[in-house]
């Protein structure tokens, strides 16, 4: 058993994926009629950020499994993960436009957020997790400097509206934690729990 199912739509993961040189088959999560378990990505009355996105990312591992058993595929390891960017307790999703880029990226300016990412392997009856939370300062950003990042196009689609990744690297003046798992998966943190159950990097 050298390859994993990699659960989750995210290019970027797959890349951190390839870039410990681990093998894995997209395992997407397709409306499925037969599938009873649905993931509740709302985050319930009075979840911290650390439970949320925990109990979010374990539902996307059941999810998974479940998928797996339906489509009758080869067993393997499962890996699953999902990340938030949080600041004083709440949950700062994905923009839904422009504007709304606008106002969290404001809310960013100048002070320190934490993201933080679980990320799951299952197999079987077992499932582990790990949660990684990294604090970022970011640098005073004027409208001027929102605006040009905005039409970058980079902000759309990823928690906190940045990606660290990009252009918005220039903002972080402080980093403490693991990079990878800003980005959406914190390597160290992976290639252990994959050791754990008998996938070993390179």
């Amino acid at each position: 058993m050298n390859r994993i199912y990699l659960a989750s739509q995210s290019p970027r993961r797959r890349e951190l994926l390839k870039q410990i040189g681990i093998r894995f088959d997209l395992l997407l999560l397709r409306n499925d009629p037969r599938r009873q378990i649905d993931v509740n990505e709302l985050p319930l009355v009075q979840e911290s950020p650390d439970v949320y996105v925990e109990r979010v990312c374990r539902e996307k591992a059941l999810a998974a499994q479940e998928a797996l058993r339906l489509r009758a595929l080869r067993a393997a390891p499962i890996l699953t993960a999902d990340t938030v960017v949080t600041i004083n307790g709440e949950i700062i999703g994905k923009p839904d436009d422009n504007a709304h880029a606008t106002e969290i990226l404001r809310k960013l300016s100048g002070g320190t957020h934490e993201v933080i990412t679980a990320v799951a392997v299952a197999l079987a009856e077992r499932t582990v997790c790990r949660v990684v939370t990294t604090r970022i300062r970011f640098a005073v950003l004027d409208e001027a400097r929102i605006r040009r990042y905005l039409a970058s196009g980079e902000a759309h689609g990823k928690a906190g509206a940045y990606g660290i990744q990009g252009q918005a690297a220039a903002f972080v003046k402080h980093l403490e934690g693991s990079y990878s798992g800003v980005v959406g998966l914190p390597l160290c943190e992976t290639a252990e729990l994959l050791k754990s159950f008998g996938i070993v990097t390179p």
